[in-house]
């Protein structure tokens, strides 16, 4: 092993549920989306310490649609896998598209490229049994999709199990008959993430146990037979950052367990594993962590994705190197030739014509129809739609939050006509928790002003005591400024004098462990138009500055 150091997490901010792979001497991993769009994030890496953003699966609403789609359904837990022999990568992936009664209803997909770039195919339909499929290819060149079929009937063990079924993919579809295989590898309970491998004979099932919160954790089990049955590794869960190891496997309603919450860790809720192989016979696990923001302990980063270094022991099993169970901030870097990605710019100018790969919408594509950069080169013409509350046709534009210390800046040029229409800089995590400095048509102030307004857990509340009146300023600049989560808005006419707007707010409430609605993503920042009047006023953005400090 080299002195030089994986630093978790390796990837920062809203990037859970990580599939890493190796294709030659390139590594990806791909992570979840859910209602945000493009979907599915592929991130690269020639060393495993270096990453950047590489692109989006999913863009293209033929393969992701998602309208209407509640926050947190959409896209979960992709797979992607490599085909050698046929020199062909595989996404496979789940639109979340209800949970109302625990039913789960969605449709999980397949699709395929030649190049991790794309473009992608049109997607396969595969199944609607349960979420979390993955595609794992056998050495005799057979392909076995995995999932778990969830249990909605009364008095049956939830979640339920993992079941395997073949897939063709000269015809396109599964064939025979799904088959149950696996029950956890401990009572943790709440088992979900299949992956399946195969090693020295030995077929190993990697499944996430306790729940996708602080109880959370990687489990292991082997079988010399694909179907089992499937013997579990005697000190499981090998990857964990829970307090204890909490054997309650019936208690599937409670995910987030915050009594789970482990003070001797810098990272929480580590599980959902994925394995990779470096060329050198280095093994690897990508799990997805946590940093709650203390001592609120709410996780407004959402869920990231670490690195942890492995071993085998000699009776075949996988350990992390240096032992114990808990993962670690810092672990050894493979030995491979360091490869650093060359620091990207701070500010987006809108002058390239090009879209930032690290802007996003949400649930419906970005479209020159309401988000233009030919209408006015060198701005980000937004052409304002529905509400921040709405679960359909935002013009928003956000990026994800990656430290609890940012600051995000703007300037718009915008001319409200009446009270429906607005324009402005918002701190997002969904429709029922979001905080938004906006410039709006105020009739008791008898003109253009800027002021807050906020959604917390579903309720609006509107800041009209600190109401600033911006008439006379034909350009607008906003800031948002993040100090350990405390959100503090301010603006300016000229970008030089700059003065407060509205009190220091609490944006760690942008949380998963604030949502009152069971919600699990992660917090954005972004600018957005509203028209809730004709759907056609337009406001011009200039710039978009996202910079994190200590």
């Amino acid at each position: 092993m080299t002195t030089i150091k994986i630093q978790n997490p390796v990837l920062k901010g809203f990037n859970p549920d990580p599939s890493i792979l190796r294709a030659g001497d390139d590594y990806y991993m791909a992570t979840s989306t859910f209602e945000w769009f493009p979907g599915v994030q592929i991130h690269h890496s020639r060393d495993m310490v270096n990453w950047q953003t590489l692109c989006y699966a999913l863009d293209r609403p033929d393969q992701l649609d998602m309208k209407g789609i509640e926050a947190s359904g959409g896209v979960w837990a992709p797979c992607l896998t490599y085909d050698q022999q046929e020199q062909t990568f595989y996404l496979i992936y789940t639109i979340m598209r209800s949970t109302n009664g625990n039913a789960f209803d969605l449709d999980n997909y397949v699709v395929t490229s030649k190049s991790i770039l794309g473009p992608w195919s049109e997607r396969i339909y595969l199944n609607s049994s349960g979420f979390d499929p993955s595609l794992f290819h056998d050495d005799d060149g057979r392909k076995w999709l995995v999932n778990l079929e969830w249990e909605t009937r009364k008095g049956y063990e939830h979640p339920g199990s993992i079941v395997i079924q073949e897939y063709d993919p000269v015809r396109q579809e599964l064939t025979g008959t799904a088959r149950s295989i696996f029950r956890g590898a401990t009572d943790m309970g709440c088992m979900e993430a299949p992956h399946i491998y195969k090693r020295d004979g030995y077929y190993y099932i990697m499944t996430a146990e306790g729940g996708t919160g602080f109880g959370h954790g990687v489990t292991m089990a082997r079988s010399r037979e694909l179907f089992g049955p499937y013997e579990s590794d005697p000190c499981n869960p090998i990857i964990t950052s829970a307090r204890l190891v909490n054997l309650d496997r019936r208690n599937v309603d409670d995910y987030l367990k915050p009594y789970q919450y482990n003070p001797d860790s810098l990272l929480q809720k580590s599980g959902h594993g994925s394995l990779v192989e470096t060329q050198k016979g280095e093994w690897y696990i990508a799990h997805l962590c946590a940093r709650p923001v203390l001592p609120q302990i709410r996780s407004m980063l959402g869920r990231e994705t670490a690195i942890q270094a492995c071993e085998w022991t000699e009776d075949g099993w996988l350990r992390m190197i240096g032992g114990g169970q808990s993962a670690l901030i810092e672990a050894p870097a493979p030995e491979l030739t360091p490869h650093p990605f060359a620091p990207e710019p701070a500010r987006e100018d809108f002058d390239s014509g090009k879209w930032n790969i690290h802007l996003n919408s949400l649930r419906v594509p970005i479209d020159e129809e309401w988000a233009s950069l030919s209408a006015r080169p060198g701005f980000l013409r937004l052409r304002g739609r529905q509400s921040l509350f709405s679960l359909h046709e935002q013009s928003l534009v956000a990026r994800r939050l990656q430290s609890v210390n940012a600051t995000v800046e703007t300037c718009v040029e915008f001319e409200p006509e009446n009270y429906h229409q607005s324009a402005g800089l918002t701190l997002f995590y969904d429709q029922n928790m979001f905080y938004y400095l906006r410039v709006y048509y105020s009739e008791s102030l008898g003109g253009k002003c800027l002021g807050i307004l906020y959604a917390d857990n579903g309720t609006k509340v509107e800041l009209t005591e600190s109401r600033l009146p911006v008439a006379d300023w034909e350009s607008i600049y906003l800031r948002a400024e993040l100090r350990q989560g405390m959100l503090t808005f301010s603006a300016s006419p000229d970008g030089a004098q700059w003065q407060q707007v509205g009190p220091e707010l609490d944006g760690t409430k942008c949380s998963d462990e604030y949502s009152a609605s069971g919600h699990f993503t992660g917090a954005f920042l972004g600018i957005n138009c509203q028209d809730s009047y004709r759907r056609q006023i337009t406001a011009d953005f200039d710039y978009f500055e996202y910079r994190e400090h200590s």
